[in-house]
């Protein structure tokens, strides 16, 4: 397993709309379909948000279901359930959806950070232990989010405290306003911060798309690709799907001489089966 590389795709994310790329999928089905594609390109992961009528991310738990019923009635990828993105989310909308639906993952954004210079993103104390506790209760397994330093060692707090469990995996989000700067050298160092016996990820969002990716695949990290990360493909030119995106992560991962794993791969390498 150790020359698999995972692929993540995030369709949809909470804040890009038809507007500014009109592949993003919006609805359940539109969300569904596009699942579906970029499974049979190569993805075994695939990372969820909704929206709700007005293009707005919503925790609303009915279109999750509804989004989760409709890709398991097509494929077997490994379903990871956002609890963000709501900005008039409760602590207990953004958990209920894990409760009824038991997926095997969902994100777990390990701290608290300015966003976008302009509002804050709010994951308090009391909110990651509760998140934490369901999480276990229904045998969810955390992507555990990092957008800086800091939260890998809120991480390793809950670690101690029994919040979270080893192994633990970590999704390195990086190149989003207020956190960390998409460059090779955050990287490294992020990842040489990783408590021993970890699974990761990285992602750059926007123009930190690709080195990121690059990056990641060289030092044997695996890697997460979508519309809710970065809208083009290349500079001036919008990304004609998350397939397209998908595609070209399958091909940099083969000329990397490694493999791209299966959902079933996936499962093994991140402990769920």
């Amino acid at each position: 397993m150790k020359n698999k590389t995972i692929i993540t795709v995030a369709t949809t994310g909470a804040f890009p709309t038809k507007k500014h790329n009109p592949a993003i999928p919006m609805t359940p089905e539109e969300i569904a379909n596009d699942v579906y594609d970029c499974w049979l390109a190569g993805a075994s992961i695939a990372h969820l948000h909704m929206r709700d009528d007005n293009e707005q991310g919503t925790m609303d738990k009915a279109r999750f279901k509804k989004t989760v019923e409709l890709i398991r009635a097509k494929c077997d990828i490994v379903l990871n359930l956002t609890t963000s993105g709501d900005l008039n989310a409760t602590d207990e909308t953004r958990m209920a959806h894990l409760i009824e639906l038991k997926p095997e993952m969902a994100s777990y954004d390990c701290g608290t950070m300015n966003w976008g210079h302009s509002t804050l993103f709010v994951n308090h104390p009391q909110f990651l232990e509760k998140l934490g506790q369901v999480m276990l209760e229904n045998h969810v397994k955390p992507e555990i989010e990092i957008f800086d330093a800091g939260m890998i060692y809120n991480s390793e707090y809950y670690l101690k405290k029994g919040v979270l469990q080893a192994p633990t995996h970590y999704q390195f989000v990086l190149g989003a306003p207020g956190g960390s700067t998409a460059t090779v050298e955050n990287l490294v160092y992020l990842k040489s911060q990783l408590p021993v016996g970890s699974t990761w990820s990285a992602l750059g969002i926007g123009q930190g798309h690709i080195p990121i990716m690059l990056t990641a695949i060289a030092m044997g990290g695996h890697i997460r690709v979508g519309l809710e990360d970065n809208i083009y493909y290349a500079k001036d030119r919008l990304a004609k799907s998350n397939r397209e995106l998908v595609e070209r992560a399958v091909r940099l991962v083969k000329e990397a001489n490694k493999e791209v794993a299966t959902p079933d791969d996936a499962r093994k390498i991140l402990g769920l089966i």
